[in-house]
């Protein structure tokens, strides 16, 4: 499936080996989903689009929306439809209609996220699921000025809880190789944001500091790739895992369900 090529830091991509180490942690989420979606499915956030070939063959309709044009629509399987739309509303989608929603490594980009989560609400039949995943906040080694906001366990489920009543809260885990990455993701890190003695950071807007953090982050990433390459190029899908959310998970994965 062709793809519009996207390549900021925030865009993972499957094609890019300095991105390996969080593209087979967000590609773990789909595997996930696919043990469970069918129906008509709605994913919120399509990115490069590495999920699609996945899920679209277990679902009768699967609708996918992106604030931008990030995929060729003609190459897109005859029952999956690309929206480009920019949420929270969710326009053109009648209440009760989807059978589950996908919302991977988004919800953290709403500014009005309570209004995107009753939004998935609505348009979630009886019985549906909202499948999403989030950054742990206590994980972050720096702000992300790309995020509007990071989520603690308790946070995202707060978020959730006005509109779902049945939220299984977990969390993805890596094994003893993803750990031994993330200590020398973490110094390197340090090395950078040490130069940063007014803790700008934080107290810049988020705007200022959007794509400095993405730069810097790109040349992160292929610096570890070069003096690490043979670590950070054999993390797989299966170096991670599902299983109930603590703090040292590095994402949240929540399931809930509408009663």
């Amino acid at each position: 499936m062709k793809r519009t090529q996207l390549h900021t830091a925030e865009r993972v991509s499957a094609n890019d080996p300095s991105d390996n180490y969080v593209f087979q942690r967000s590609i773990l989420a789909y595997h996930e989903a696919a043990r469970l979606v069918s129906g008509t499915v709605l994913e919120i956030g399509t990115g490069s689009g590495y999920g699609l070939e996945l899920i679209s063959p277990l679902t009768h309709r699967f609708y996918t929306i992106d604030k931008t044009r990030c995929i060729e629509e003609e190459h897109l399987p005859g029952n999956t439809l690309f929206i480009q739309m920019s949420v929270p509303k969710l326009c053109g989608f009648p209440n009760e209609s989807v059978d589950y929603v996908l919302i991977f490594q988004v919800i953290e980009h709403i500014e009005q996220d309570e209004w995107l989560i009753s939004e998935i609400n609505r348009v979630l039949k009886k019985g549906g699921k909202l499948l999403l995943t989030t950054p742990n906040k206590p994980r972050s080694l720096t702000r992300n000025p790309w995020h509007v906001r990071e989520y603690s366990i308790k946070e995202l489920e707060q978020l959730l809880r006005p509109k779902f009543e049945k939220i299984q809260m977990k969390g993805v885990f890596g094994n003893d190789l993803v750990w031994s990455y993330y200590p020398k993701n973490k110094a390197a890190i340090d090395r950078i944001t040490r130069f940063d003695f007014l803790n700008l950071q934080h107290r810049l807007p988020r705007r200022f500091l959007q794509w400095p953090y993405d730069i810097l982050n790109r040349m992160n990433r292929r610096s570890l790739l070069k003096k690490h390459n043979e670590e950070v190029t054999s993390i797989r899908m299966d170096d991670y895992f599902v299983r109930d959310a603590d703090e040292n998970c590095f994402d949240l994965f929540y399931i809930a369900e509408k009663a």
